[in-house]
């Protein structure tokens, strides 16, 4: 039986959208996850054939569950994740256990900021950063950062806005160091980039380098940098495109991935590219769907196509502009109900609702991206119009709190 062998899962989004391209490809599926919510809720995954509760972070217990599944006479094809933190160790798995193509020296680099940063710190997309040790004087280290601000200050395995902080003063630094060395011995400060940010999924294939789709993003800050936002490209300007290319083949080539899935967040400054942060695999939510209603391309598919050994197909199948709206929350509560998702589904170009908490979830306004609250997918020949109308479908949708 060939099989693929995930490690963890979201319930949404990317992640999830990966079982059900794996099935449809023929492979039987196995999950292993420490989230023991999703064994109580199994029938809800009729795509992933077996569930296997582990400690995902114990990689001798990883690895001796797939042996298990071995031994019980599933040929493993692959071992993937598309869950920070989990790409490099599914990668280190695949490795010892299939004839796999990945680079996983590449993405246990991408998956670590400081060490991504330092990797690229001559290369013109990068920009000032400092990194605080456990061996620097606290003081001190704010005391010379000061001269930067404002500075973003994130932990070095950040994934989804969280703890990813914005200091504008002495203060508001020290206060997101302290913060932040409650669970970390290392902190990242950046320089506070203000331009146009985009999102850039990338597929790497023998070393061949495709962007596969450009991503306006519109970001929203309160507590936290939170992306509600997110706008396809399918027409580039020519000029544009190739400066992108050249920028991102210079940092694909500085981490020598030779075959991999990744993307990249970058800001235009001053009419250049510069690096926000990245990731080694495709963004979750609803990038992939964005995608294939964008461009007809699965970019989940084919990156487990790719991880496989095999050639992913990237040729566009049509092109749209597409916008997905995402929906917050002002304040915390008990959600009660919701409402206007059967109206919102009836205007014009709108894709998909998704709407995320159930009923009796507790929901608050986002301090990460997982705070999200569902969104609305909407698609146009024209990009004003495809915007519009998730903004119209968007207006329709109610979230009824019981505060607390």
């Amino acid at each position: 039986m060939q099989t693929i062998v995930f490690i963890e899962t979201n319930k949404s989004g990317s992640s999830r959208e990966a079982f059900k391209a794996a099935e449809r490809l023929g492979y039987f599926t196995v999950l292993l996850t420490n989230r023991q919510k999703l064994i109580h809720q199994r029938t809800e995954f009729p795509d992933i054939h077996q569930m296997i509760l582990v400690d995902t972070s114990n990689y001798d217990e990883l690895r001796n569950n797939i042996s298990k599944l071995q031994k019980q006479g599933k040929q493993i094809k692959g071992i993937l994740s598309f869950v920070d933190p989990f790409v490099h160790v599914a990668a280190a798995l695949s490795e010892e256990f299939c004839s796999t193509v990945v680079s996983t020296e590449a993405i246990f680099k991408m998956e670590n900021k400081v060490l991504t940063r330092e990797l690229l710190k001559d290369l013109p997309m990068s920009s000032f950063y400092k990194i605080y040790t456990p061996d620097d004087s606290l003081e001190d280290f704010i005391e010379q950062a000061t001269e930067h601000l404002p500075l973003i200050v994130k932990s070095p395995t950040s994934a989804g806005s969280k703890d990813v902080l914005l200091a504008n003063d002495k203060n508001q630094l020290k206060q997101a160091m302290q913060k932040l060395l409650e669970k970390n011995e290392q902190i990242l400060l950046e320089e506070y980039l203000d331009g146009p940010q985009y999102l850039i999924e990338v597929l790497v294939h023998n070393g061949t380098i495709t962007i596969v789709a450009v991503i306006e993003q519109q970001i929203t800050f309160t507590q936290r940098f939170i992306v509600t936002g997110y706008c396809l490209l399918p027409y580039i300007n020519e000029r544009l495109y190739y400066s992108l290319l050249e920028t991102v083949g210079s940092i694909i080539r500085a981490f020598q991935m030779k075959n991999g899935a990744c993307h990249f967040e970058m800001r235009i400054v001053d009419g250049m590219w510069k690096l926000i942060e990245m990731n080694p695999r495709i963004a979750g939510g609803a990038m992939n769907r964005i995608i294939e209603v964008g461009l007809g391309i699965n970019l989940v598919e084919e990156t487990i196509q790719l991880m496989l050994g095999q050639e992913p197909n990237l040729t566009s199948k049509h092109h749209k502009y597409v916008y997905a709206h995402y929906l917050t929350v002002d304040s915390r509560g008990k959600l009660i109900k919701v409402t206007g998702k059967e109206n919102s589904t009836h205007y014009p170009g709108v894709e998909e609702v998704f709407i995320k908490p159930r009923q009796g979830q507790i929901v608050r306004p986002p301090l990460s991206m997982g705070d999200r609250c569902g969104y609305i997918l909407a698609s146009s020949d024209y990009k004003e119009e495809a915007i519009r109308r998730a903004m119209d479908a968007a207006s329709e949708i109610r979230f009824h709190l019981d505060p607390i």
